[in-house]
């Protein structure tokens, strides 16, 4: 049975259309995360350093809160383990977003960004221990639970990155063209 000329259409619409999203929509993502995530890590991982590997307190106090609180709040018992998780977790926070912004090992950003965003969601919950108002749940009348709800929303976007890359202007993009083996004849 050949198929309506009204249905052919439509479906070779839906197929352009489609296709357009899948090359626009990565870069969708990443403006939206330059717009709304880009400022607020930078931001974080500024309120950590004092200089370029000098941590602050408050990098202790945020990365560590059960474990500064049972020093008393006398950073001197940290040692290298705490130090090198402080200082890796503030430079992801500088650079894993600039590599998504600028479309670059997005996959592997978008990826990363996600394994920080849930230790970070699990330090707020577990270490600062905050309460079910602020966590929220799914599937609740309210949108606006500063955890589960809006981080829901960041990892939305990056697994998209994630799973789509970079998209059409994107430095990945631009590297691959580079690379491509010339296969014209």
């Amino acid at each position: 049975m050949l198929p309506h000329p009204l249905t052919a259409r439509l479906h070779r619409a839906t197929t352009q259309i489609n296709a357009g999203a899948v090359l626009t929509l990565p870069l969708l993502a990443r403006l939206t995360f330059a717009a709304v995530l880009l400022r607020y890590f930078w931001a974080s991982a500024l309120t950590k350093l004092e200089g370029p590997f000098t941590l602050s307190f408050n990098a202790y106090a945020q990365i560590f809160p059960r474990k500064m609180e049972a020093a008393g709040y006398d950073i001197s018992g940290f040692g290298a383990f705490e130090w090198l998780t402080i200082m890796a977790g503030t430079y992801a926070e500088f650079l894993l977003p600039a590599l998504i912004v600028l479309g670059l090992a997005t996959r592997l950003a978008a990826l990363g960004m996600i394994g920080f965003i849930i230790v970070q969601s699990l330090t707020d919950v577990i270490g600062h221990g905050l309460g079910a108002e602020t966590v929220g749940a799914l599937f609740d009348r309210h949108s606006d639970a500063l955890i589960l709800d809006q981080r829901a929303f960041w990892m939305l976007g990056l697994l998209t990155l994630a799973g789509l890359g970079g998209g059409v202007f994107s430095l990945d993009r631009l590297i691959s063209k580079r690379y491509q083996p010339n296969t014209a004849v």
